[in-house]
C-alpha cells in the first residue's frame, strides 16, 4: 500500500514554475529520499506533502486519503526542519511534549510514556530537562526527531535536517536515522542535496532537476543505471567521467554502433564511465575495442585508495586506483574500460542508450 501517492503534483508561481506534473509512490515504511541541486524542487515537494504550500494541480493522497487541501494538522505528518524549530523557553521534555499535550487526547501519562520512549531511543533521557541553548546541534537535532516520533504519525518528513551538522556529527546522525528507521518501520520522505545522505539512508531515490522527476530507484540502481546524464554527473562522488566517441578508431566505433545503434555515434553523444571503471596499465589492453593514451596530470592519495587525473585529447578524467600505485606527473599511460558498466548518452537528449542484444 502506497502510504504517499502524488498524482500530477504541480506548483506553479506567477513568475516560474516550482514542480511540473510530480508522480511519485511513497510505499509504507519506505526511507524515500527526494535528492537534487538547489532550485530542483524537492523542498517545495515536502512542502506541499506537508501542507505548507498550496498544490497548484493534481492530487495527494496519504494512506488512500485525499488530502490535495486539507490542513497541515488534519494530514496526520511529522515534519522535522533544517533549523530544528524548538522553543528555547521550554525544556527538552515540553518541546517534546508540548504538541501532545496541546491537540492530542492522550493522558499526562501517556504523553509522559511517549516522550520517555522516544528519549530512550534518541539517548537523549538525560537532557530532558535542559534548555535548547544548553544543547550542541546534534542534541538539538534529536530533540526535533523526538518531537516527531511521540508524535506516532503515518509520515516523517525531514527537510535537509543534517546540513547544519558538521560532517562527523552528519555521518553518526545519518546512522541514527537508518537505526530508527529499521527499527520501527516508519515511512519516511527525507530531502536533501546531499547525494551522499541519498546514497547512504535511502530505500529509494528520487533525483530532481528543475522542477521535475528524472529518476527513481534503488541507490545502487541509480548509481549503476543513471536514466540520463543529468543523473549520472549529479550521483557519485566524485562524479562520473564523460568522454568523447573516439574519433578515427574503426574498431570502436564498429562495437559502439553494434552494441548501442546509430544514435551512440551521433554529434554530441558520449560514453560514460565512473573512476572505478577505467583501469591504468602501461600499454594498452590487447582485444579491447576502446581505450585511451593519455598523461597523469596529478593524484590525490586518500589513505587506502586514490584518485588519478589523466589528461586526454579532449580533457581531463579521474580513475580510482591503490593509494600506492607507481604514477608520477607527465607519465604516459593506457586507459581501459570496463565495458560491462559503459553507458552511451544520446547526443540530443542525453538519455542512457540500452545497449542491445
Amino acid at each position: 500500500m502506497s502510504a504517499i501517492s502524488l498524482q500530477g503534483i504541480s506548483k506553479r508561481y506567477p513568475d516560474h514554475v516550482a514542480v511540473e506534473r510530480l508522480d511519485l509512490e511513497v510505499q509504507a515504511g519506505e526511507f524515500m529520499v527526494l535528492v537534487g541541486p538547489s532550485g530542483c524542487g524537492k523542498s517545495t515537494t515536502l512542502r506541499m506533502i506537508a501542507g505548507l504550500e498550496d498544490i497548484s494541480e493534481g492530487r495527494l493522497l496519504i494512506a488512500d486519503r485525499d488530502v490535495t487541501h486539507a490542513e497541515p494538522h488534519e494530514r496526520d505528518i511529522a515534519m522535522v526542519f533544517q533549523s530544528y524549530a524548538l522553543y528555547p523557553h521550554m525544556t527538552v521534555y515540553m518541546n517534546m511534549a508540548f504538541g501532545l499535550l496541546r491537540t492530542s487526547k492522550l493522558s499526562r501519562s501517556e504523553v509522559d510514556q511517549r516522550v520517555q520512549e522516544a528519549a530512550g531511543r534518541l539517548q537523549i533521557s538525560d537532557l530532558l530537562q535542559r534548555r535548547p541553548n544548553e544543547l550542541s546541534g546534534g542534541q538539538r537535532q534529536r530533540v526535533a526527531i523526538g518531537r516527531a516520533l511521540v508524535r506516532k504519525p503515518k509520515v516523517f518528513l525531514f527537510d535537509e535536517p543534517l546540513s547544519n551538522l558538521d560532517a562527523k556529527l552528519r555521518t553518526h546522525m545519518r546512522a541514527e536515522l537508518e537505526r530508527l528507521h529499521a527499527e520501527l518501520g516508519i515511512t519516511i520522505v527525507y530531502v536533501t542535496h546531499d547525494q551522499v545522505e541519498a546514497m547512504t539512508l535511502g530505500t529509494r531515490i528520487a533525483v530532481m532537476d528543475k522542477g521535475r522527476l528524472r529518476q527513481v530507484g534503488a541507490p545502487m540502481e541509480v548509481y549503476r543505471r543513471p536514466a540520463d546524464r543529468f543523473v549520472a554527473s549529479f550521483i557519485g562522488s566524485p562524479e562520473m567521467n564523460f568522454l568523447p566517441v573516439p574519433d578515427g578508431m574503426p574498431a570502436a566505433r564498429a562495437w559502439l554502433n553494434d552494441r548501442y545503434g546509430s544514435a551512440a555515434l551521433q554529434p554530441g553523444a558520449v560514453l560514460g564511465l565512473r573512476p572505478e571503471e577505467l583501469s591504468i596499465s602501461a600499454s594498452a589492453a590487447p582485444d579491447v575495442p576502446l581505450g585511451w593514451s593519455g598523461l597523469v596530470q596529478r593524484v590525490e592519495r586518500l589513505g587506502a585508495e586514490a584518485y588519478a587525473q589523466i589528461r586526454l585529447g579532449g580533457g581531463d578524467v579521474l580513475v580510482r586506483t591503490e593509494a600506492d600505485a607507481a604514477l608520477a606527473p607527465d607519465q604516459s599511460i593506457e586507459l581501459t574500460p570496463d565495458l560491462s558498466r559503459l553507458r552511451v548518452f544520446d547526443g540530443s537528449t542525453g538519455a542512457a542508450l540500452a545497449a542491445q542484444g
